[in-house]
C-alpha cells in the first residue's frame, strides 16, 4: 500500500494528491456547514434587531463568503503539491485574484440590496414614473462601474500593470466608441429624455410619422403604442434629431372646420350661420368659448366658406366633444334651413342659331 501511495504522477505522489483533494473537499464541506448553520444562526440574530442594515449585510455576505471558503480550500490543496516555478509564483496572485473578485461581488450585492431596500420604496412612494425608469439604469451603471474597478484591481494582482491596463481600456474605449457610434447616440438620446423630459410615460406623442402613447422609456430605445394598436420601438437617437410633439402637454385641442354654404345663402342668413356657431360653443362647457373664432373666409368655387376654429379643454373627452359640436351644427343649420354646398358645376350650352 505504501508503495502505491509513493508512486509519482505529475511531480507528486498519490498521497500528496490525496491530501490536496482532501483540502478541496474540506473547503466544500466547511462552506456547506457555514451556509447551513452559521448563516442561519446569524440571520436569526440580525432578525431580532430593529436595524435592517445588518439583515442586508448578512444576506449579501452569504454567497461570497461561501464561495471564498471553497476557493480557500482549493488554494490550500494546491499548496500541498509540487509545482513548477512559474505556477508557484502564480498561485499567490491567483488567490488574490479570486479574493478580489469575491469582494467585488459582495460590494455589488450590497449596493444593489441597499438600492432595493431604501431607494426603490422611496421612488415608488413619490409616484414619479420617470424616476422609476431611471432607477434600473442607475443600478446597472453602478454595477458595471464597480465590476470594472474590481476586475482591473484583480488583474493587477496577477501581474498586469494597472496603468497600462487603464490606458489600454482608454484606447479600446475610443475604438469601441467609433465602432458603436449609433449605439452611443441612442444612449445619449436616452439620457437626454430623462434629463430634458420632452415626454414621460403614458404621454401621447407624435414623432417621425408615428402617433401613440409612450409605454416604455429605455436607455437605448423607447416604445410607443400607436393609435392603431401596434407597438413601435424607436431608437432614442431619433428624439435628438427629430421634432417631438407632445400632445399630452397641449392646454387645449384646436379644431378647425371649413363650412361651405350654398350660393343662394344671402348675407343675413350667412350672418345667422356664424352666430349659431358662436352660440354652440358658448353653451358647451368643454369648449373655451372666448378663444373660438368664426369668420367668413372667401367665395369658393361652389360655396361660401365659413371658417370655424374652437378649442376643446384638455380634461374633456375630445372625440365625444367634437362629435357633439358637429351634431349641434347640423341640427341648428337644418332648423334654420341653411344648406351645405357640395361640389357642383353648371354648364351652359349655347344652342344652334
Amino acid at each position: 500500500m505504501e508503495d502505491y501511495l509513493t508512486q509519482q504522477y505529475f511531480m507528486n505522489s498519490i498521497s500528496q494528491w490525496l491530501v490536496a483533494f482532501a483540502y478541496v473537499i474540506l473547503g466544500v464541506v466547511v462552506s456547506k456547514v457555514f451556509y447551513s448553520i452559521f448563516i442561519k444562526l446569524f440571520k436569526k440574530v440580525v432578525r431580532s434587531t430593529d436595524s435592517v442594515l445588518d439583515d442586508i449585510l448578512v444576506d449579501t455576505l452569504e454567497r461570497p463568503v461561501t464561495y471564498s471558503i471553497v476557493i480557500l480550500g482549493f488554494f490550500l490543496g494546491l499548496k500541498q503539491l509540487n509545482t513548477t516555478k512559474d505556477i508557484a509564483i502564480l498561485l499567490p496572485n491567483f488567490g488574490k485574484f479570486c479574493i478580489t473578485v469575491c469582494v467585488t461581488w459582495f460590494i455589488v450585492r450590497l449596493v444593489n440590496a441597499i438600492i432595493e431596500q431604501y431607494m426603490k420604496p422611496a421612488i415608488e412612494l413619490s409616484q414619479s414614473t420617470s424616476r422609476k425608469q431611471v432607477l434600473p439604469i442607475i443600478t446597472k451603471i453602478i454595477t458595471i462601474t464597480i465590476w470594472t474597478i474590481g476586475v482591473i484591481i484583480a488583474f493587477d494582482c496577477i501581474g498586469y500593470n494597472l496603468a497600462g491596463l487603464i490606458a489600454g481600456l482608454g484606447i479600446g474605449g475610443l475604438a469601441f466608441a467609433l465602432a458603436a457610434k449609433d449605439y452611443l447616440e441612442n444612449i445619449f438620446g436616452g439620457v437626454s429624455i430623462f434629463t430634458d423630459k420632452p415626454f414621460t410615460m403614458n404621454d401621447r406623442i407624435k414623432i417621425d410619422g408615428f402617433d401613440g402613447t409612450v409605454e416604455k422609456i429605455g436607455i437605448r430605445s423607447s416604445r410607443i403604442r400607436t393609435l392603431s394598436g401596434s407597438l413601435v420601438t424607436i431608437p432614442n437617437s431619433k428624439f435628438i434629431s427629430s421634432s417631438v410633439e407632445n400632445i399630452a402637454l397641449e392646454p387645449t385641442r384646436k379644431i378647425t372646420l371649413r363650412l361651405g354654404l350654398t350660393y343662394d345663402t344671402n348675407a343675413t342668413e350667412l350672418q345667422k350661420a356664424m352666430s349659431l356657431l358662436k352660440d354652440i360653443v358658448a353653451n358647451n362647457q368643454d369648449i373655451v368659448a372666448e378663444q373660438s373664432i368664426v369668420f367668413f373666409e372667401n367665395f369658393g368655387d361652389f360655396s361660401l366658406v365659413i371658417v370655424f376654429i374652437y378649442y376643446i379643454r384638455k380634461d374633456a373627452d375630445i372625440p365625444s366633444t367634437q362629435s357633439k359640436i358637429n351634431l349641434d351644427i347640423l341640427a341648428a343649420y337644418e332648423k334654420e334651413n341653411l344648406n351645405f354646398a357640395f361640389p357642383t358645376q353648371t354648364i351652359n350650352i349655347e344652342g344652334n342659331k
